[in-house]
């Protein structure tokens, strides 16, 4: 009778340490909840906006979120300043740690997006050499763009059925979205600007 007893309380016990091991799990997962929820008051995934990707998939800026961000607004069907910031986010590709580019985001956003179609935006990314995981092209809308345009106080005008007169910024953004640096005019210093990007990828594990 006895040994029955010790039974059936060392069951109970297993089941309260049960109980109290989920009751902390869930303590723990809501508190991590709610740090992965809190952004920055001035965080860049702040915008709520919709994007297409070159893949047509759709997304929003803060699933881009945890990865460092190098940042430029262009359009495809540019054919002078377009190229060379292009060509500086390629540089700046190349002097990155590549042991950092696994952490890093090359976003390339439309400032044309009713002729930029994803589809157009693949091609574009697949003959210049840029269809690796780290590029994102990005198309939204034109309130969008503006949006964004305005936050990166980037501006653009539309001058022609064909082109745009555009400011040429290269903006850097840590994994919460906050902007760490931008870089004004085209054929900038690759390489300081990937410093930036190694430090700040650094910073974030600290």
């Amino acid at each position: 009778m006895c040994q029955r007893f010790k039974i059936i309380d060392m069951k109970n016990l297993m089941l309260i340490f049960v109980a109290l091991l989920l009751s902390t799990a869930c303590s723990k997962s809501n508190k991590v909840e709610k740090i992965v929820k809190e952004l920055p008051s001035n965080s860049i995934f702040q915008l709520d906006s919709k994007w297409q990707n070159q893949n047509d998939k759709t997304l929003r800026l803060a699933d881009l979120r945890g990865k460092t961000l190098v940042m430029v607004m262009i359009y495809t069907s540019c054919k002078v300043s377009c190229p060379l910031l292009v060509s500086d986010m390629k540089r700046i590709e190349k002097a990155i740690d590549p042991n950092k580019l696994n952490e890093v985001s090359l976003v390339l956003v439309t400032i044309d997006p009713e002729t930029d179609t994803p589809a157009r935006l693949k091609e574009f990314a697949k003959t210049r050499g840029m269809d690796d995981e780290h590029w994102v092209f990005l198309r939204g809308n034109k309130e969008t763009t503006q949006e964004l345009a305005n936050v990166l106080s980037m501006k653009y005008k539309k001058i022609s059925p064909v082109d745009f007169s555009h400011s040429n910024i290269i903006s850097v953004f840590n994994p919460e979205g906050e902007l760490v640096s931008q870089n004004e005019g085209t054929g900038i210093d690759a390489q300081r600007v990937a410093n930036i990007v190694n430090e700040t990828v650094t910073k974030s594990h600290e």
